[in-house]
């Protein structure tokens, strides 16, 4: 055992007893996390037009403080970009993380020292619990690649910019930038093909021993490595032991990965976003990720039921339960509060509390009233692929409202087949089975003949990666729309039908 690996081992130990400490009296961290966020904000702009000077209790909060989503806070937001200072946070912010806004363009998320410091913890946190739980850290003397965006930053009125993933960049440790690949050049190459082609010139000779990104595009890597190399990734990287990623469910992806891989590697799920760190896979044995409840965050949880109601109930783990899909608000350190972060979640554990990702809180299909949901889905498909011989690239879900004539309506399902099933109408059946067991209003769509059985589009093997070159949002953090209340990305995907 190395030196390093040794130390590693020692560190993760370290921050395991200082995890646990938070994690035996969560209600308390959440109160202290709280209040902190309130006296620190008191002074500001913000602070001044809610009154958290009368702020004591999260009741004060909720009558004080209205949940807003980016568009909502959007005025305060462009003071800060401005250069204002003590608008959301005390002084300004050293970084805006720019995102793509669904209808406002460009957003720019204020990340402050606090909040950064926080990220590259958690980040850090989740690959030491991971040693303290399995006893493996002979990886961290290996290559590792994190596939990001690049990591270069412009300047916007004395406020570095760019993608939280070039962010990120700047604070790998010294003691890994030896390991890290790629080099910073390539890591700087804006278009995503060209630089995932020369990741592999770099890599494809090394022993990566871990291997970090959003599945959809750590799967273009392998599949252009299996072409240059004429090797599975596991016999190509023979030392290759760990993936981590976030952004989608792994599932739909797994069973491409392990046959891209040649053989199983472990896996750590995180829960990042520009917003804040939130949560990360704390167990190789039980699914879910412990939700990080010490980390400058304020949560609060919305039952998305609810959520459009005049006055939702907002409520703070103390009051969460199990299997409920809620969104996710929350109040942070970088100065955003009462944040609707678009993404939904369900707890799985409330000691310590854990949560799975259930979708996005506008992605959804409820044409027919059936509120189905991204878990909903990807469960199916994971169930459909387990069944039979399948294996997925990626696909979308879209209600089919206007069919042909004298044809019920349907759920159509555009999937990208790396290799098809051998038994369609069994793999369909697992789909639509699963999605009837896990939804009782589809379910009784389907019954009362209301809906009947989705269909499958078959997308050509690279139309999505075609489809999100169209959108310009091929690599990076962009991820493919799982399911859509709309046609809009099911229309633009014909384009790539199988002839």
């Amino acid at each position: 055992m190395s030196l390093k690996s040794l130390a590693a081992k020692q560190f993760a130990k370290k921050i395991a007893r200082k995890t646990s400490k938070w994690v035996d009296s969560p209600i308390e961290t959440q109160e202290k996390v709280f209040m902190e966020l309130i006296n620190s904000g008191k002074d500001t702009l913000f602070g001044s037009d809610h009154q958290f000077s009368r702020i004591t209790t999260h009741l004060d909060f909720i009558k004080h403080v209205p949940i807003r989503d980016y568009e909502e806070l959007k005025n305060y937001v462009e003071k800060v970009v401005a250069g204002e200072e003590n608008i959301l946070w005390p002084g300004k912010p050293i970084y805006f993380a720019k995102t793509s806004g669904t209808t406002s363009g460009a957003k720019y998320i204020p990340i402050t020292k606090k909040s950064i410091k926080n990220q590259v913890e958690a980040s850090r946190n989740a690959i030491l619990n991971y040693i303290h739980e399995t006893g493996n850290s002979d990886f961290v003397d290996g290559k590792m690649i994190f596939l990001q965006g690049s990591p270069e930053l412009t300047e916007k009125n004395g406020v570095k910019l760019g993608r939280l993933s070039g962010i990120s960049a700047h604070y790998v440790p010294k003691y890994l930038q030896k390991n890290r690949l790629p080099s910073w050049e390539t890591n700087c190459i804006e278009d995503w093909e060209t630089k995932v082609d020369s990741i592999v010139e770099e890599t494809k000779n090394q022993d990566m021993t871990v291997i970090a990104g959003i599945p959809s595009w750590v799967q273009m890597y392998f599949e252009k490595l299996n072409v240059k190399t004429n090797k599975k990734v596991g016999e190509l990287f023979k030392s290759f032991t760990l993936f981590i990623y976030g952004g989608v469910n792994y599932e739909p992806y797994r069973s491409k990965f392990e046959n891209l891989i040649g053989r199983k590697v472990d896996s750590i799920e995180l829960f990042p976003a520009s917003e804040g760190f939130f949560a990360y896979q704390n167990s190789q044995e039980e699914k879910g990720m412990l939700l990080l409840l010490n980390s400058g965050i304020f949560y609060e949880f919305v039952k998305v039921d609810e959520f459009f109601n005049e006055n939702p109930k907002r409520i703070t783990i103390k009051d969460v339960e199990l299997g409920v899909n809620y969104v996710m608000i929350i109040s942070t350190n970088a100065g955003l509060w009462a944040y609707n972060l678009g993404d939904t979640v369900q707890f799985i554990s409330l000691k310590p509390f854990k949560i799975i990702v259930s979708g996005r809180i506008k992605h959804f299909i409820s044409a027919f009233g059936e509120h189905v949901i991204a878990k909903e889905v990807e469960e199916a498909m994971r169930q459909a692929i387990e069944a039979t011989d399948a294996r997925v690239n990626e696909f979308t879900v879209a209600p089919q409202i206007n069919p042909k004539e004298n044809e019920l309506p349907y759920h159509e399902w555009l999937i990208e087949f790396e290799k098809k099933p051998s038994e369609m109408k069994k793999f369909i059946e697992v789909l639509d089975k699963s999605l009837q067991e896990q939804n009782s209003y589809y379910f009784d769509l389907i019954d009362g003949k209301i809906l009947q059985t989705l269909k499958i589009t078959h997308i050509k093997v690279g139309g999505f990666i075609e489809y999100m070159k169209s959108m310009g949002k091929l690599g990076g953090q962009n991820k493919v729309q799982r399911l859509s209340n709309d046609r809009k990305v099911a229309d633009a995907l014909m384009l790539q039908k199988e002839s």
